[in-house]
């Protein structure tokens, strides 16, 4: 079955067109009121394991968080998102789903060796209309991503994979993405932060790019991997400016409790909204875990995504079958009215994608 946004809701699609009228890119946070937060759940390829999980929890999710390689389409996760009336989180990574080869760079995302595919990403969001969160690069800190500037050793990698050059990727992702600017606008905010213009390589520059209805989430783990100078988080801040969220993510194989309070207090993100941006029990059936998260999230007001990274099958760590205390717990905890169960404008809201003509 396929969940669908209660009919109430559909009024607010007129409005929708609202966040699309700002004069300017950037500060678009799109945060629920407060006290209220959104409800996530990974995005694991079918609405299926949506529904499964919004039946074991007795909620439905109100985002869906779904993971591309770089230059990934996005028309199939967007009929996802439609289908399972969830507004969506991209994650974006520079490494292969298959082969985990790197894609690109930090240092060539930097330099606007990616801009084919931000272009890309800036369209699809502005001509569809339809807000989202778009998480670039994760998990900075961590040493198996393909853009950590730490090998595990405890070493620097240097060269194309810096802290340095992932904070002017993430500072142009985010520039680009966003777009309301015209060429020479967008142009001058590059050059204002040492980058080059913009490279459109399939065809000649856009003279300006629309405003999509995005919001920016920069999300390294709480402390880092290894715990080694150089690698916390701190280290891959790209500014305020380039920022709307802050994020982490928070496993209960890790419960470095103290981290994730020194994340949230963070001096350089004071007053950004808060997301988990991946949270999960795995490996034993951990009631205590969720009861101490769900209490930590409550007692702290800027805390506005709770994002639960799931999956189903044999041989996956992350079943929520797997482990039925907690589930149970979950699904009590997450019973409070201001744990939303969706999101204003999500994409149920939208129309499908136009069909492509087959070439005859």
């Amino acid at each position: 079955m396929y969940w669908r946004v209660p009919k109430a809701v559909a009024a607010l699609a007129v409005a929708a067109a609202t966040l699309l009228a700002a004069p300017s890119a950037g500060a678009l946070t799109l945060a629920p009121p407060k006290p209220n937060l959104f409800l996530g759940v990974s995005d694991r390829g079918t609405t299926q394991e949506f529904n499964e999980f919004a039946a074991l929890t007795g909620k439905h999710p109100a985002l869906l968080q779904t993971f591309h390689p770089w230059g990934n389409s996005l028309n199939e996760a967007y009929e996802r998102w439609r289908e399972t009336a969830t507004r969506p989180i991209l994650h974006i990574s520079t490494a292969d789903d298959q082969t985990l080869a790197e894609i690109i760079t930090p240092q060539q995302i930097a330099l606007g060796g990616g801009d084919d595919y931000l272009l890309q990403l800036n369209t699809f969001f502005a001509t569809q209309g339809l807000p989202a969160y778009i998480r670039p690069l994760g998990e900075p800190n961590r040493c198996l991503n393909a853009w950590s500037a730490v090998y595990c050793d405890g070493t620097q990698r240097g060269g194309e994979h810096t802290s340095g050059w992932y904070k002017q990727a993430f500072r142009r992702i985010s520039a680009i993405v966003r777009g309301g600017q015209t060429l020479e606008g967008i142009d001058a905010t590059l050059a204002e932060i040492g980058l080059p213009p913009l490279n459109r390589t399939q065809g000649p520059n856009p003279t300006s790019l629309p405003v999509a209805p995005v919001s920016i989430i920069w999300s390294p783990l709480p402390g880092g991997s290894p715990r080694v100078k150089g690698n916390f988080p701190g280290n891959y801040w790209p500014g305020s400016r380039w920022v709307d969220w802050v994020g982490t993510d928070f496993y209960s194989q890790y419960p470095v409790w103290e981290d994730l309070n020194r994340f949230y207090a963070g001096k350089q993100w004071k007053g950004k909204p808060v997301a988990v941006t991946e949270w999960a029990a795995s490996r034993e059936d951990e009631p205590r875990f969720v009861k101490q998260l769900i209490s930590w999230v409550v007692k702290r007001p800027r805390v506005r995504m709770l994002v639960d990274y799931t999956g189903f099958g044999a041989g996956n760590e992350y079943d929520p079958n797997l482990y039925p205390r907690t589930t149970n717990t979950l699904r009590q905890k997450i019973r409070r009215a201001n744990f939303l169960p969706y999101a204003d404008y999500n994409a149920a809201l939208f129309p499908p994608l136009p069909v492509k003509e087959k070439k005859k």
